[in-house]
């Protein structure tokens, strides 16, 4: 039988999926569920950009490459997660830009049997950690990911799993819930001082093609740790390294 990929832009889990008995659990009796297979990749991962970039509501504002002042904030910070397949081995990266140049790039969070969903958020919890420390300094900080899922958790629908004893509504567990209470925690805790702002993902934003680059050099080297990339911050090296 030919391998297909599973498209979920609305269910438990969003993404890009290789098995069909795990992206059933992410649609099965979830209200509205949308979801389609597709016989490639390439063919799924334009479907899945095309219609979450059309159909994303959000309480952030989306950006693109002609909008992007890195000066507005001192600190900013983009984050991305990578999974190769979905669900598979997957890694975090993030690139920090101070005063509209970038300054530091990390990666690492790898995990053999993760999702891009749970990298995704991994990514989004360290850059809440750098906006803390930001935040203590008196320095203004905006933290900008391309994963819509991931900004929803944190920013909105943890409000209302928290009140109800970290439950949804409908059948089944939440997903990545442990992390989800730890940047939650963090993002309510700050949040006042601090933006979060969705980004397009593959548009040309350098910070979020860096960050790109990080979480899949986070799957190539499978460091478990979440590092700083210790080697020069040669732009053009690091955006022709592998891509997710």
């Amino acid at each position: 039988m030919a391998k297909k990929f599973y498209v979920v832009w609305a269910g438990r889990e969003t993404g890009i999926f290789t098995s069909w008995d795990y992206t059933k659990k992410q649609v099965d009796k979830f209200p509205q569920a949308k979801y389609k297979s597709f016989p490639t990749e390439a063919e799924a991962k334009a479907a899945f950009s095309a219609k979450s970039k059309a159909g994303a509501a959000t309480k952030t504002t989306s950006s693109s490459k002609a909008k992007m002042d890195l000066s507005s904030h001192e600190v900013m910070v983009f984050t991305d997660g990578g999974c190769e397949p979905n669900p598979g081995k997957a890694g975090s990266g993030m690139a920090i830009y101070r005063d509209g140049a970038v300054a530091e790039l990390w990666f690492g969070l790898y995990n053999p049997n993760g999702t891009n969903n749970s990298a995704e958020l991994n990514a989004l919890y360290q850059a809440l950690l750098v906006a803390q420390k930001a935040i203590k300094a008196n320095q203004s900080v905006k933290i900008l990911s391309d994963s819509q899922y991931s900004i929803n958790c944190i920013t909105n629908w943890a409000y209302g799993w928290k009140s109800k004893g970290w439950k949804r509504k409908t059948a089944g567990d939440i997903a990545n819930l442990e992390v989800i209470k730890q940047a939650h925690e963090l993002y309510d805790a700050i949040k006042d001082d601090m933006e979060i702002e969705h980004v397009a993902a593959h548009v040309g934003i350098e910070g979020n093609e860096l960050a790109d680059r990080m979480s899949i050099y986070a799957i190539d080297q499978k460091l478990t740790e979440f590092v700083k990339y210790d080697k020069p911050l040669d732009i053009a090296a690091i955006l022709s390294l592998r891509t997710g």
